[in-house]
């Protein structure tokens, strides 16, 4: 169940232009409102009785209200030219005082029959709006198509409630990490100066904090409840049972120190350091119950990835589903292109590649997901304190990959790139499956190799990309990357082909 993201209530504020009928936005929402009941779950809205007309008044009263019914996002709908005035105060004041994402859009014309009164000339007062907008420096969202009837106007709020899902979870999001990031890790060491003007608050602990408090769950009497769970969930992957008392153990910590470090955040995500002193201390790796946490909608970034964590919370938020971290990891050989891929999938080898990591992913993504010793650091170090990681091929499955991540520089630079899982066999080990992405080649040369994105992407297992894309644009992201056509080349890339 995920119930680490928050609900959104949209309060809908129909506005005015005072040389146009009042009447004719008040109908158009009350006909908006209607739409939206039939075709979604009205819940999700709430009509302001107060249109705004050229006044800071009336804009006053029509935010307070929405605040006091429990509105976190806006939808500012322009039932005819509307007042560029009030209507772009409203938008700053209730960012100002909520932080809640904005929408503006507007009321297109209904017939023929009725343009002299019932003419309402949105189309152009939206340009007037997106004016001052601008004049206020305020970021909010406005649909690819703004203007449409009551039925579409429906549809673009609905788009609108997993972006504004993602914006409110941000502002009232903790990262707590544990430990700093490993030696060799330096492409999960960004700034986090970012993360502040995003709104996200960091908590950083070491790992002595967190073994100290492993330490002091040893007699929890939920421990055995909990590893009750983990069978159910294991079924016959239950391959290390002598090590699923000290995972449960380790789970309650995490989930404790999660709710007694809130603080005055409501939502949280981890990034936490797994070795190389971790299995020697702990004698286990945490991978399985990362996994459990990923379900629950809480995501824990691998060596501390304190971006990759934040991408992961993001993807939670805009899809309500668990969602990953991979590393891009590895090509699929040229033997098991032709043997499995060739003639069945219409995908070139080089838009293949196997996403993998330890253990971190929830079972349900897997086939047949088992218990198992962590492979890559069982080299290293006795394989009996290297138990508990989860192993199976991914599900073959729609996916985006993504990530948002704070710059060597101080910048903001994003990507996000549709694809799927393909149900092909990777003869491998660790969560892993093979990935299948348009022109993946070219945009991991030009956009993953020449902007310094790190080797982590987060992974959400549907598509994603349009509310992802759009919640960048809110963020104030100054480069999003996706992967690009043939036919349109990077700006980077060499146009002279063999």
């Amino acid at each position: 169940m995920i119930d680490n993201i928050p609900s959104i209530k949209v309060g809908i504020i129909a506005v005015s232009r005072d040389c146009f009928p009042e009447s004719l936005s008040v109908k158009r929402r009350r006909a908006l409102i209607s739409a939206y009941k039939e075709k979604y779950d009205i819940n999700d809205i709430y009509e302001c009785p107060i249109c705004i007309v050229e006044s800071e008044i009336h804009m006053e009263k029509a935010l307070q209200d929405i605040i006091d019914h429990g509105c976190n996002a806006l939808c500012i709908y322009l039932g005819n030219f509307g007042p560029e005035i009030s209507e772009t105060m409203l938008a700053q004041e209730f960012n100002r005082r909520t932080k809640g994402a904005v929408m503006m859009i507007g009321a297109a014309e209904e017939s023929y029959t009725d343009l002299i009164d019932g003419r309402g000339d949105a189309y152009c007062g939206m340009l007037n709006c997106s004016y001052n907008l601008n004049l206020r420096n305020l970021n909010v969202y406005i649909p690819e198509k703004p203007i449409g009837d009551a039925s579409e106007c429906a549809t673009m709020i609905h788009e609108f409630i997993p972006i504004a899902r993602a914006i409110e979870g941000l502002a009232n999001l903790k990262i707590i990490t544990f430990g700093p990031r490993p030696s060799n890790f330096f492409a999960c060491n960004a700034p986090v100066k970012r993360l502040f003007d995003l709104g996200v608050e960091i908590e950083e602990n070491s790992e002595l904090d967190l073994f100290e408090a492993y330490k002091n769950h040893e007699n929890d009497k939920r421990i055995e409840e909990t590893v009750k769970d983990m069978e159910k969930e294991l079924g016959k992957g239950n391959q290390k049972p002598e090590v699923l008392h000290d995972l449960a153990q380790y789970e309650l910590t995490l989930l404790d120190w999660i709710d007694t470090h809130k603080g005055s955040k409501k939502y949280v995500s981890i990034a936490a350091k797994c070795w190389p002193a971790f299995q020697t201390q702990f004698k286990f790796v945490p991978c399985y119950v990362n996994s459990r946490l990923a379900r629950r909608g809480i995501p824990v970034g691998c060596e501390v990835d304190v971006y990759g964590c934040l991408s992961e919370y993001i993807g939670v938020c805009i899809s309500g589903e668990d969602t990953t971290l991979l590393d891009i990891n590895n090509t699929v050989p040229k033997d098991l292109y032709e043997k499995d891929v060739k003639g069945k999938y219409n995908y070139r080898n080089d838009e293949l590649f196997m996403g993998f990591h330890c253990g971190n992913t929830c079972s349900l993504r897997l086939k047949e997901p088992y218990m198992n010793y962590q492979r890559i650091m069982s080299r290293s170090l006795p394989k009996e304190v290297t138990n508990g990681t989860l192993e199976g091929d991914f599900k073959e499955s729609k996916v985006t990959i993504y990530r948002l991540q704070g710059t060597a520089d101080d910048h903001l630079y994003a990507y996000a790139c549709e694809g799927e899982i393909l149900p092909v066999k990777t003869y491998s080990f660790g969560c892993i499956g093979v990935f299948a992405i348009r022109e993946m080649s070219r945009f991991y040369r030009y956009v993953l190799i020449d902007k310094a994105f790190p080797h982590h992407t987060a992974v959400a297992f549907s598509h994603i990309g349009k509310s992802l894309f759009n919640v960048y644009k809110l963020l104030g992201v100054e480069f999003i990357g996706y992967n690009q056509p043939s036919s349109l080349p990077y700006p980077n890339e060499n146009p002279f082909k063999e």
